[in-house]
């Protein structure tokens, strides 16, 4: 998706590209970070956040998931924390019921400058970080949950890695600086050492704010292999993942799955 700051329009987007997925044969779905809201300035998602289990962003997400018969990984959406003027960047699962099945909040914040660039970013201002872990059993395995940042921590991939996981989702909006130089790597990376496929759908373009992302939405395999690709631009990617190859791919290499945890 290339978000931007009016909620009403990234939702009427999110259904299109949700309706043409399940038309695709996807029994899961996965947004990017951010979905619902690319403000025009970072606060802005403080003043569509919604209490915990109400409000327009959930119950999209709700009645999609039940309406199209599909599982829905919801990207981040901006949640109220109590006793805080933050909000968390909660990534919800929705299964095909649509019912809410699982809630991560995003646990790495985004507080940098970017070298040469008159551009930086501080996350911690707006939003909380989370806590706990998060797992979700699915009909595309069992999936660890991670956002954006979250990537250039490997020992929170080791950690769901240890509860069995057989995936992660990695919903983001990558800045495009550094998209170029780690996206694709980072992510290569966190699935060869975990032995888990990896989900990452992204925020890609020109934003009303004036922020570019990188894109490049991706499916990776076990093996660091590239299964499917969207480049640039909204639009979908689907692919059918074979379990049962990464389970084998446990059985085949246990002393260095046993070594990396």
């Amino acid at each position: 998706m290339t978000s931007g700051p009016e909620v009403a329009g990234n939702l009427e987007a999110a259904a299109k590209l949700l309706g043409r997925a399940r038309e695709e044969g996807a029994v899961l779905a996965a947004l990017p970070e951010n979905f619902p809201i690319m403000g025009l300035r970072d606060s802005d998602k403080r003043a569509v956040a919604e209490d915990e289990g109400d409000g327009p962003i959930q119950e999209f997400l709700a009645a999609t998931a039940a309406r199209l018969g599909l599982w829905i990984v919801g990207g981040t959406i901006p949640l109220k924390v109590p006793g805080e003027g933050r909000v968390a960047a909660a990534c919800v699962v929705y299964d095909a019921a649509g019912r809410r099945v699982a809630r991560y909040d995003k646990i790495h914040l985004f507080d940098v400058d970017i070298p040469g660039q008159a551009e930086a970013y501080r996350e911690s201002a707006n939003i909380a970080p989370g806590q706990t872990l998060q797992l979700v059993d699915t009909p595309a395995g069992r999936l660890g949950l991670a956002v954006c940042y979250d990537v250039r921590f490997p020992e929170l991939f080791r950690s769901l890695g240890a509860q069995g996981v057989e995936g992660f989702v990695l919903p983001s909006a990558f800045t495009a600086p550094t998209g170029r130089a780690h996206w694709e790597s980072l992510l290569r990376a966190r699935a060869i050492e975990n032995l888990a496929y990896l989900i990452a759908p992204a925020q890609s373009g020109l934003h009303a704010n004036g922020r570019q992302t990188h894109g490049d939405s991706m499916v990776i395999d076990h093996w660091g292999r590239v299964l499917g690709r969207l480049e640039s631009g909204p639009g979908t990617v689907t692919v059918e993942l074979d379990l049962g190859a990464e389970a084998e791919a446990r059985v085949a290499f246990p002393a260095l799955r046993h070594r990396v945890l």
